[in-house]
């Protein structure tokens, strides 16, 4: 169980990080963009599907070599074992899906359910971002040329 806590604590920290940073670039950057400002939504959801992908794919790798080369648990269900799997688990554990075809067994369910908590965070997180970007470039006129 060591191992799983303090790889939780890591994989926290580090897709925190990678959402600070994009959303730090998005805003810092998209003024200086030169499209039309709604425009700049469409900016905005793609850099945060993007950045929710990385995040789902670093939970992905750590549950597959967790389980893979930590003997910590496993995931049961159908075609367990490729990564593919693992990113799939991944992605609707993240997400909160939860299909219940795939389940963790041992003490990588603690990491399922960190994993959980965060991607709940961290989509709160840019659902928060994307309304505050609505609201600043939504109204606005478009930019005039030469500006």
């Amino acid at each position: 169980m060591p191992i799983v806590a303090f790889s939780a604590l890591i994989l926290l920290a580090l897709t925190t990080l990678i959402q600070y940073e994009v959303m730090g670039l998005m805003n810092g950057r998209l003024h200086d963009i030169q499209i039309p400002n709604r425009s700049k939504l469409l900016v905005v959801v793609f850099f945060a599907f993007a950045a929710h992908a990385l995040q789902i794919l670093v939970y992905g790798l750590a549950f597959y070599g967790l389980t893979r080369f930590a003997d910590v648990g496993t995931l049961v269900g159908s075609s367990v074992g490729t990564f593919s799997t693992y990113f799939y688990f991944s992605a609707e554990t993240f997400t909160s899906l939860g299909f219940g075809d795939l389940t963790p067994t041992g003490s990588i369910r603690f990491l399922a359910g960190v994993e959980a908590l965060n991607g709940l965070v961290l989509i709160g997180w840019t659902a928060s971002f994307l309304y505050i970007a609505m609201e600043r470039f939504w109204k606005q006129p478009p930019a005039r040329p030469g500006r």
